[in-house]
């Protein structure tokens, strides 16, 4: 059986990016995610990290597109955590 779109990226998420990210000090957060996209916050250490662009560039990004190629990928940071999102451990 074929994953969703949402699924694949949920799971990426899940198994390999905040295990990485909370390696790095970091945490990760589910904002929103639909067949389309996700969109992610990154907190922890990475919260006004000036390397955020390089890891969002180099690592997130990649990583999803090559699950979901066309995915919308929206990634914040900083200290306030949206109300919505869903911490991944």
């Amino acid at each position: 059986m074929v994953s969703s779109p949402r699924d694949a990226l949920l799971g990426i998420v899940k198994d390999l990016l905040a295990p990485l990210i909370r390696a790095d000090g970091g945490e990760l957060y589910v904002v929103k995610v639909d067949d389309h996209g996700i969109a992610l916050h990154l907190a922890g250490r990475f919260s006004g990290c000036p390397g955020n662009t390089l890891v969002r560039r180099r690592v997130i990004e990649p990583v999803l597109l090559s699950a979901v190629p066309g995915a919308q990928i929206v990634i914040t940071s900083g200290v306030l955590v949206p109300a919505s999102a869903e911490r991944i451990d």
